[in-house]
């Protein structure tokens, strides 16, 4: 019998991986090929838009490469593909298709001033009130509004109408189909602050409050549908049509299945979403959350309740690369299982600010209860307990926020795999936390949304189950002792809101 084969770009802020799923979501191959980020100041963070594109190409040609070689002949099989993309970072164009400037990253902090100074205006309400989301850098409008105030030839593009504004899957669509599409999806439109989440249009009264209302922006379309064709720059014979794209997080989200209301996912990379879905009507946050879109499908928009956490995994990369603590990530699981607890150790990750639901964005990070028996195992075990307790911030104004209790929450992401952390998670939540053993779930929610998109699947309902290899962790003996260990969490991020308050 022969197989049909979904080809899904998974590019992400430290690379790009390529994924080839078959009808029944197994993945057959995979290639993934790393990207630099760069940093020109403090708090800066970007990357090349032409290494990006070519970062995607190369990921693609090793991946149909490795899949010839098991699996001669069939390219001809590959239906379609789908794209998920690190959703804030953005690039800015013009009209030739050239870019202005770097693609800032999500990362970066370059805007806070700008944050502050809406903030100072009394925006927050009416930003909130339009898109869902926060007044701050993380996401992608406030630093548009940086280039626009710092960047002459930004500035002078943007005042000519000939400035194009694109998210990373704009950008990729726009470069694969020779500037023949300008597209984008819900879910990645929702994290600009240009997005109405309400009336599901680019909101024009925001727009020209941030001067930019002569900028070029994508037309907004479902998730799932079709989006143009592109040869890859000759890796196929004949133009793969490309039938999905969706924001990486929310893709995760579709690929563990968060179909109903009060299902919640927790992605673990360089940073952390968390997104509980709330159905097909947004719940507006009062704790810190912010309200988007999960995922899209013709005929139906389901929105959610996120909290974003900007540093999981690169705290564990900055204590391995700047104070080289360890050799290898694998090596922090015995590393923190070595001491009995955690002594009163704690590390707040707030390298990029604090995000939800404290959003303390100008914060730095800190380590707290350091003392001469302090050793490098503390500083790991502290790193990942620090995962854990943002994750645990985040559920406890979910829960308040929907009304809903936690029954279980669905994670992903390399960190996944340690096992120390996810026991800890377990026992901090007190309920079931479930891995679906699928370690490129953003891939196959990409590859998912784009098989519907080209009819592999006809509906949702349809959609392959994957039960084989999931890995659920159930509360332990520990839950009291770890309770413990979070009233101290919450005590230093409370002391250090109240310093921040006094200064």
């Amino acid at each position: 019998m022969t197989k049909s084969y979904i080809l899904s770009i998974d590019q992400g802020t430290s690379g790009t991986k390529a994924l080839l799923f078959d009808q029944d979501g197994i993945l057959e191959v995979k290639a993934t090929v790393a990207l630099p980020s760069y940093y020109p100041k403090a708090g800066f963070v970007e990357q090349d838009p032409t290494e990006i594109y070519q970062n995607v190409l190369d990921a693609v040609k090793a991946c149909l490469e490795e899949f010839e070689h098991k699996n001669p002949g069939e390219e001809a099989e590959i239906l379609s593909c789908g794209i998920s993309n690190q959703r804030e970072t953005f690039v800015i164009w013009n009209k030739t298709g050239k870019p202005l400037y770097p693609a800032v990253v999500w990362q970066c902090k370059r805007s806070i001033g700008v944050c502050n100074r809406f903030s100072a205006e009394g925006l927050e309400k009416e930003i909130n009130n339009r898109t869902g989301l926060k007044i701050d850098p993380y996401f992608s409008g406030t630093k548009l509004i940086w280039l626009n105030e710092n960047v002459e030839p930004v500035k002078n593009a943007i005042a000519s109408g000939e400035a194009f504004f694109g998210t990373v899957d704009t950008w990729l669509l726009f470069k694969l189909t020779q500037g023949k599409k300008f597209l984008t999806d819900f879910t990645n439109a929702s994290r600009t602050l240009f997005f109405n989440i309400y009336d599901l249009k680019w909101d024009s009264f925001l727009l020209e409050k941030f001067g930019l209302e002569k900028v070029n922006l994508p037309e907004v379309r479902h998730s799932s549908g079709e989006f143009g064709t592109s040869g890859f720059e000759g890796l196929f014979a004949e133009p793969l049509p490309i039938t999905g794209m969706i924001g990486d997080s929310h893709a995760a989200a579709f690929g563990e299945g968060c179909f109903t209301p009060g299902t919640a996912k927790a992605t673990l990379g360089t940073g952390s979403s968390i997104l509980w879905n709330t159905g097909n009507k947004p719940v507006k946050s009062e704790k810190g959350m912010v309200t988007t879109i999960c995922w899209s499908t013709p005929g139906r928009i389901d929105y959610a309740l996120e909290g974003v956490i900007v540093s999981c995994g690169a705290t564990i990369e900055w204590l391995k690369n700047q104070l080289d603590l360890f050799a290898e990530s694998e090596q922090t699981e015995s590393m923190a299982s070595s001491i009995p607890d955690n002594e009163g150790v704690y590390l707040i990750p707030a390298f990029s600010g604090l995000a939800a639901p404290h959003w303390q964005m100008e914060w730095k990070a800190s380590i707290h209860g350091i003392t001469f028996k302090t050793d490098q195992n503390h500083f790991v075990r502290a790193a990942l307990e620090s995962i854990a307790y943002q994750i645990k911030d985040v559920i406890v104004a979910m829960e308040a926020e929907s009304n809903i209790k936690l029954r279980s929450l669905k994670t992903d992401g390399g960190i996944t795999a340690n096992q120390f952390l996810m026991q800890f998670l377990t026992d901090l939540l007190n309920t079931k936390v479930v891995n679906i053993g699928i370690a490129d779930v953003s891939g196959l929610g990409a590859a998912l949304i784009a098989g519907l998109g080209t009819g592999l699947w006809k509906d949702i309902d349809s959609l392959p189950q994957f039960k084989e290899n999931l890995q659920e962790f159930n509360p332990s003996a520990e839950v009291n002792l770890i309770q413990q260990f979070y009233k101290g969490w919450q005590k230093v991020i409370a002391g250090n809101i109240l310093a921040a308050k006094s200064r």
